[in-house]
C-alpha cells in the first residue's frame, strides 16, 4: 500500500490530495456529474473541519453510496456526537443538522433503510434493467461533492436531452430518475413522466400550467392561470409527497401517511369524509366549495355519501387520479376496483362543452346504474 509506513501527518496529506484529484474527475453515472470538485455545504471546514475525511475515512476512498456514509451526520444524535468526538463534524450556532434516519424508518418512506448492498456507483437512471433490484440511496437525489443550503438536488444528473444526461433543474425531473421510465418499474406502478404530461386530457400542474382555465374550489394564493405577483399556477412533487410533521426535516423521507404524502388521504371508500380524511386535497381545494357542489352538483353525496339509501361515501380517488388523466379533463380517471361499466358495457364520462362543469357518467359504482347519469 502506498501509505505503509508513513507518518500519520503524511497520510492525512496525501488522502486529501487524493480526494481532491479523484474528485475532479469525470464521473459517468453516480450521480456526481463531471468536474465534481468538494464545494457547497460539505466543503464548509467550519463545520467539516477534515472536509473529505468526514465522509472518507480510513483508506477507503470509494464512498458505497450506501447510507451509513450520510447518516452519521444526518441520523441519531449519538452517531453525530461520535462524529463530533472524532473531529469530524462541528455544530455551531449555524448548524442544524435533522434526524433522517428517523424519517426514513416511517411507515412509508424511500426505500432506503430496507434495501442495502444493492446500489452500484455506475448506474444509470431511469433504470435500464428489468431484473435491477428497485431501490433508493441518499446519493440518488443528493450530490454530497455539491450540496448546499437550500438547494438539495444540486449537481444530479437525471435531466435527458437527446442521449445525455444533464443536472436536473426541477424537483420534477430527479423523481422522474426512477418514477418514469425505468425498466423494473413495479407492475401497479405508471410512468409518472406520462401522467403529468402537458399533452394530456387533464393533470396537476408540475410540469405547467393546468388545461383550465378556472378552477372553483382553489384556496389562494393557488390558482388555474397565473395573473399576479403571488399567484401559485404550479405545483411540485413535494407539495403532496413529504413529511407528515410540518416542524420536522422536509422532503419525501418518509410520512406516516399511506403513498408518503404529506397529509392523510382516505383510499377506499365508505369513510366517514372529514376535514381530516381528506387533508390532503384539502390543502388546496376548498372543502366549503367542494361539499357546496360548486363544481360538480353532487359532490358532497358522493363524497358524504347517503345513509338512507345505504350508499356508502367514496374517496376522492374513486373518480379522480391526483396524477393525470389521458381520456378525460377534471382529473376524472374511475377506480376500476370500484367503478364497473354499466349493463349497457359502458365505462366512461363525457364532458358537455368547456369549463362548464357538465357532463354525463355511464358506468355502475355501488350498485347503482348510470346510464347516464348527466350532471
Amino acid at each position: 500500500m502506498i501509505f505503509s509506513g508513513e507518518p500519520m501527518a503524511r497520510n492525512s496529506f496525501l488522502l486529501i490530495l487524493l480526494c481532491v484529484v479523484s474528485f475532479g474527475q469525470d464521473v459517468r453515472a453516480d450521480g456526481l456529474g463531471a468536474q465534481s470538485l468538494l464545494q457547497g455545504v460539505h466543503a464548509d471546514a467550519a463545520v467539516l473541519p477534515r472536509t473529505c475525511q468526514a465522509c472518507h475515512r480510513g483508506m477507503q476512498m470509494i464512498a458505497t453510496g450506501e447510507e451509513q456514509e450520510c447518516l452519521s451526520c444526518h441520523g441519531s444524535s449519538f452517531d453525530r456526537d461520535r462524529m463530533i468526538e472524532g473531529g469530524y463534524l462541528r455544530m455551531g450556532l449555524s448548524v442544524s443538522l435533522d434526524n433522517i434516519a428517523y424519517e426514513l424508518n416511517k411507515p412509508y418512506s424511500h426505500p432506503v433503510m430496507r434495501m442495502s448492498g444493492v446500489h452500484r456507483s455506475y448506474e444509470v437512471l431511469p433504470e435500464e434493467s428489468q431484473t435491477a433490484p428497485r431501490h433508493a440511496e441518499c446519493v440518488d437525489c443528493h450530490n454530497p461533492h455539491l450540496v448546499d443550503r437550500g438547494e438539495p438536488f444540486l449537481g444530479v444528473l437525471g435531466k435527458k436531452v437527446g442521449n445525455l444526461m444533464t443536472e436536473i433543474e426541477h424537483e420534477y425531473q430527479l423523481c422522474y430518475k426512477c418514477h418514469s421510465s425505468s425498466a423494473n418499474r413495479l407492475g401497479t406502478s405508471k410512468d409518472k413522466s406520462l401522467e403529468f404530461s402537458l399533452s394530456n386530457k387533464s393533470y396537476h400542474p408540475i410540469e405547467g400550467e393546468g388545461k383550465s382555465t378556472f378552477v372553483v374550489s382553489l384556496i389562494d394564493p393557488y390558482v388555474a392561470k397565473k395573473e399576479r405577483e403571488g399567484d401559485v399556477s404550479i405545483i411540485t412533487c413535494g407539495d403532496c409527497h413529504g413529511n407528515n410533521d410540518s416542524t420536522g426535516p422536509q422532503g419525501p423521507h418518509g410520512s406516516e401517511y399511506r403513498g408518503l404524502l404529506k397529509h392523510r388521504l382516505e383510499f377506499e371508500d365508505g369513510r366517514v369524509e372529514s376535514e381530516f380524511a381528506y387533508a390532503l386535497c384539502y390543502s388546496c381545494h376548498r372543502r366549503s366549495s367542494i361539499l357546496g357542489n360548486e363544481s360538480f352538483a353532487y359532490h358532497s353525496l358522493h363524497i358524504v355519501g347517503n345513509a338512507t339509501a345505504r350508499l356508502p361515501g367514496t374517496s376522492c380517488l374513486t373518480c379522480h387520479t391526483p396524477h393525470g388523466s389521458t381520456e378525460y379533463p377534471y382529473l376524472i380517471q374511475f377506480n376500476e376496483d370500484i367503478v364497473r361499466a354499466n349493463e349497457d358495457g359502458e365505462l366512461k364520462f363525457e364532458a358537455e362543452g368547456s369549463s362548464t362543469f357538465r357532463g354525463s357518467c355511464y358506468l355502475s359504482c355501488h350498485g347503482v346504474e348510470h346510464a347516464p347519469k348527466t350532471y
